[in-house]
């Protein structure tokens, strides 16, 4: 499962349709490009916190997904705490594999 995601991530980075970086992130949600969005497991409370929060009222998929180290690799930076997928297809795919089959459904 996790190199499929970081494979996905990867390309949807070429394509341009990755946000990355809270504060990113938080403006693409609030502008409704905003298709997915992953928080690092090793988060910080708060950060989690707010794009629960963000994505519950945006109505955003949002799930938690690797580490800092991990996320930031899959999309070839440093590392990041939170992401986010601009693209209906590549974020409906992620949502299935991370959801196990289930892409209906809102985290």
């Amino acid at each position: 499962m996790q190199n499929k995601i970081l494979g996905l991530l990867g390309l949807s980075m070429k394509a341009g349709k990755v946000k990355a970086g809270e504060f990113s992130v938080e403006k693409s949600i609030k502008a409704h490009k905003a298709k997915l969005v992953l928080v690092a497991v090793d988060a910080s409370e708060n950060t989690e916190k707010k794009f629960r929060q963000s994505c519950f009222y945006y109505q955003i998929p949002i799930f938690s997904y690797g580490t800092k180290e991990e996320l930031g690799r899959g999309i070839g930076k440093e590392m990041r705490s939170s992401l986010c997928i601009e693209d209906e297809g590549f974020a409906k795919r992620m949502i299935e594999i991370l959801d196990g089959g289930n892409a209906d459904v809102r985290r």
